[in-house]
């Protein structure tokens, strides 16, 4: 684990209060739907597609009418993790989690879905965001992964995510330290992203529609 990361845990887990769990591919769906548009502003998530879990992985809940897609990850099984991503994050951000959301339901090991992840990359199916964009995570229930190989993750401020493929936290002259104004998370990879706390977040508060 870098520095970086074991500081993200001890600064936010003397902060916030973590979620007790996951949700699971039995969650209730409303639940789902709530934590997902929590993560963008109105602007955003009104007319925002919606993904949730069921025992398969994801469906869909409510088609797109703005390119914009909203759904709550779990990189890890402990990860909340609500975002809303524009349309080229749509392309380049939801195949990952449809993977590893298809294949956590199968009860596939933690290590194998990683290894399915990294052969995806390298095969191409998975690409890097082709043009500059944004994932909103204005959440205030974020518990996101800092370890993904051990599986940890803790709560985290509001924040704006911006691409940023192969880039490391000294390219932009930041320590990478979660209290930085930015630093990059996935370092040195095409999925890097840039991150930037924002002052509060947003409690969309829509109710949902089918597709």
């Amino acid at each position: 684990m870098t520095t970086a990361r074991l500081a993200l845990i001890l600064l936010i887990s003397s902060s916030f209060t973590a979620i007790a769990r996951a949700e699971t591919p039995e969650a209730d769906y409303d639940r789902e739907i709530t934590l997902a548009l929590e993560a963008g502003p109105p602007s955003v998530t009104a007319k925002a597609g919606v993904f949730v879990h069921d025992k398969t992985g994801y469906v869909k809940v409510r088609d797109s009418e703005n390119g914009f897609v909203c759904v709550v990850d779990h990189r890890v099984p402990t990860a909340v993790e609500p975002q809303c991503l524009d349309a080229e994050g749509v392309k380049a951000f939801l195949p990952k989690f449809q993977l590893v959301a298809a294949l956590r339901a199968k009860g596939t090991a933690e290590p194998e879905i990683r290894k399915a992840v990294q052969a995806a990359f390298k095969a191409g199916t998975f690409k890097a965001p082709a043009r500059p964009g944004v994932i909103y995570m204005m959440s205030p229930h974020n518990v996101v992964t800092v370890d993904e190989e051990h599986g940890i993750a803790a709560p985290f401020p509001p924040h704006l995510m911006f691409y940023a493929p192969n880039l490391k936290s000294s390219d932009l002259g930041s320590d990478g330290a979660p209290t930085s104004p930015l630093f990059v998370v996935d370092e040195q990879t095409p999925h890097a992203l840039m991150i930037v706390p924002v002052a509060t977040g947003h409690m969309a508060g829509h109710t949902h529609g089918g597709s």
